[in-house]
């Protein structure tokens, strides 16, 4: 089941039609498990969870970041081959994200499940990571090749994973202006949030806290 709702743009003779949101976005939210992530004050609950969250992304990219730089020839004193070594780190960050990143949309599902830029930020990171699994077969596998060899083969690969994974932060970054709704939308509520969007947006945090403050979220 699907609400479609439409709404007055300030244009004459204008309407935008917003796309449709999946009512199993609101019974998602009103779960006991989304409630009291986003409304508990617990140190366990929202904070908590977008913290091991940030650090996640910090693990799996620094992680990367420092391979696929030393393939570019950054550090040329340093060996490649010990390298390997990162690759537990970067799948530790990397399951640090998926549990944490899948507990952030139980807690906003209307909010990330509705942005094309979520999805955006999820296929560059698939992306990204199957790039550093590639990179882990080609180089680290044969220990015969050189310092040399190993730039040769796993360069282009190192640029397009740095390339993916400077897109995924861009993106995770950008999620918190560029969503349609905060929460899922009710009866009366989608043409308020509609004039007030652009700028609530704009302020980010503080935007959703005006809104909780008045009671529309």
């Amino acid at each position: 089941m699907f609400v479609v709702k439409g709404v007055e743009t300030g244009n004459p003779g204008l309407k935008e039609i917003n796309l449709a949101v999946p009512v199993f976005l609101h019974t998602l939210e009103e779960s006991s498990l989304s409630t009291w992530i986003r409304d508990s004050p617990s140190i366990f609950a929202y904070w908590f969870i977008l913290t091991w969250h940030a650090i996640g992304m910090g693990l799996a990219v620094g992680a990367s970041a420092v391979i696929d730089l030393r393939l570019l020839g950054v550090a040329r004193e340093m060996p490649i081959a010990p390298l390997k070594k990162l690759y537990p780190l970067l799948w530790i960050g990397f399951w640090i994200q998926v549990i944490s990143g899948i507990l952030l949309i139980i807690a906003y599902p209307t909010k990330a499940l509705t942005n094309p830029v979520f999805y955006t930020k999820l296929a560059l990171i698939g992306i990204a990571m199957v790039i550093m699994r590639t990179l882990y077969k080609r180089i680290f596998v044969d220990p015969s090749l050189s310092d040399e060899s190993m730039m040769i083969k796993g360069k282009n690969l190192a640029t397009w994973s740095l390339v993916c994974w400077v897109g995924a932060m861009t993106a995770g970054r950008f999620l918190a202006y560029t969503f349609n709704y905060l929460m899922y939308p009710e009866p009366g509520e989608a043409a308020f949030l509609h004039s007030f969007q652009p700028y609530l947006k704009s302020i980010g945090a503080a935007g959703d806290h005006i809104l909780r403050a008045m009671g529309y979220l």
